[in-house]
């Protein structure tokens, strides 16, 4: 032991710096969900060497053991796991699960070869990192769980008290595999994508952002691949929720009940653990928000004031982690009840799921709501979030491309081909194209296209037709492309839609 209590380490932030606050003591504190300068402000900076926050056991956990074999003077641990968010997330439970029972040879859901941690909550640990200096850190580092914020203090303020211990060695390093994603052209702003359920409209979001996305630096630390003003519909998502089987989708079922009632529900304020959105919609302005709601739909069902807001104006100085959900509007159309959630920044990957199921459970409460006080009988309307930034974080890169190569295919091969700007009937007639546009439905002719050459024809569509889905036009080309050869050629072929040219 060193005798001189007086003496300052520095910590050296190899990994998400920005996202850790430094001290000069020994002691390393873990907050999981809870917010890190709640417990920095009751601690002097010489009781511990660093606090930072743990949300994710998959992707966090490599980060904070690096940190930690870059530092060998840090030889305690104090793991805050208070918040149902912990509990549902599993990071800190997993993180002591490491040092209780060790870590196996495995593989990472993307197939992957590292280690995973001996715990019924699935983390994982860079295999670059050697097995030797793992069990050194398991050796060498004392543990000590916590389940308040009052107890976290106190344990690190009672190893401040105690002898200065000898680093165990010198800074172990290892080498990082850097994921480098191909990025096609393509549009920054506005994008909409349709789905039925989550799970597939998620798979569609996250193609189009690894296919398109700009790299860029993230507020934070690292990088992420983002496009801007993304507006996701989902048109037929269950009321039970969809689930594929394997489940591809980062949340499950069990996490969900959880998450659910982080939106629908209030609660109480506790000082340094995160707002939840219930709390931003219950009674965070002294109102409950979805009951205005409720009560004005049931008065005017025709009312486009139904509007709940999450920010708070105070959030712009006040709020180290200001809501990423920021506005929700619910209408009835049609005896149809839509909900639409506005984002100002979305983790598209990791957080979009449980987002969109919780804000339908949110919708379908307020349907039911609606139904109990009145005699309305609505129907479940689409679910529409627009996400200003919309993102995947550089370490989830790698999951996602996986996903995208076991199901975005699958997904595309399932879809209809019903387009909601109507049907094209092309015919050949005098030497001419003929092409009747009609309704989706009905089939009634709504407009009439002429001329003798495919470019001539498309282009009087495409104008009309701005939201034309791309399969539908391209298909709309090809078929105008053989009715310009039938004409051509008219002593040759005879034209008929959907087949093959056929000689006279």
């Amino acid at each position: 032991m060193i005798n001189n209590s007086a003496i300052q380490f520095k910590y050296n932030a190899l990994y998400k710096p920005n996202q850790l606050i430094c001290g000069i003591g020994q002691t390393a504190i873990v907050t999981g969900w809870s917010v890190r300068q709640t417990i920095a402000k009751h601690l002097p900076s010489d009781n511990y060497a660093v606090i930072g926050n743990l949300y994710s056991p998959t992707r966090g956990i490599s980060f904070l053991i690096r940190n930690l074999l870059a530092n060998p003077h840090v030889r305690r641990l104090v793991i805050l796991n208070a918040t149902k968010e912990d509990k549902n997330a599993g990071g800190c439970q997993c993180l002591l699960d490491f040092f209780n029972h060790g870590f196996t040879e495995g593989k990472s859901d993307t197939g992957r070869d590292c280690w995973v941690i001996k715990s019924p909550i699935t983390g994982y640990i860079d295999r670059e990192i050697s097995a030797t200096a793992l069990e050194i850190l398991r050796q060498n580092i004392e543990v000590k769980e916590a389940k308040t914020i009052a107890e976290a203090v106190d344990l690190v303020n009672s190893y401040s008290t105690k002898e200065v211990l000898e680093p165990w060695g010198e800074p172990l390093i290892f080498p990082e595999v850097e994921v480098t994603p191909t990025v096609f052209p393509g549009h920054r702003y506005g994008h909409r994508i349709e789905g039925k359920t989550i799970a597939e409209t998620w798979v569609k979001i996250i193609h189009r952002i690894k296919t398109t996305g700009t790299i860029r630096p993230t507020g934070y630390d690292g990088k992420w691949q983002e496009l801007i003003d993304l507006m996701a519909v989902v048109t037929d998502e269950p009321e039970n929720f969809y689930f594929p089987e394997p489940n591809y989708l980062p949340i499950d079922r069990t996490f969900l009940e959880e998450y659910i009632s982080q939106i629908l529900d209030d609660s109480p304020y506790r000082e340094g653990v995160k707002y939840t959105y219930g709390q931003r919609l219950r009674s965070w302005f002294g109102k409950d928000q979805v009951e205005q709601v409720i009560n004005k739909l049931v008065a005017d069902i025709d009312s486009a004031r139904s509007v709940m807001s999450l920010w708070d104006v105070k959030d712009h100085e006040e709020n180290q982690s200001p809501p990423c959900l920021n506005h929700i509007w619910v209408r009835i159309v049609e005896n149809e009840l839509s909900l639409t959630a506005t984002f100002r920044s979305n983790d598209m990957f990791s957080a979009w799921p449980a987002n969109a199921m919780g804000l339908r459970a949110l919708q379908k409460h307020i349907r039911d709501e609606i139904a109990k006080r009145s005699n309305y009988d609505l129907k479940m309307g689409p679910l529409i979030t627009i996400s200003q930034s919309s993102h995947i974080y550089d370490d989830c890169w790698e999951n996602a491309d996986n996903v995208i190569q076991s199901q975005y295919a699958k997904i595309c091969q399932k879809r209809d081909y019903l387009d909601p700007v109507g049907n094209f009937l092309i015919t050949v007639q005098d030497d001419k194209i003929i092409v009747e546009h009609t309704t989706p439905g009905s089939g009634e002719v709504i407009n009439c296209y002429t001329g003798k050459t495919a470019k001539q024809i498309y282009r009087q569509i495409a104008a009309d037709c701005p939201g034309i889905q791309v399969e539908h036009a391209m298909y709309l080309a090809t078929e105008l492309h053989k009715a310009e050869i039938a004409i051509s050629m008219k002593k040759e072929f005879i034209y008929e839609q959907d087949k093959m040219l056929i000689t006279k």
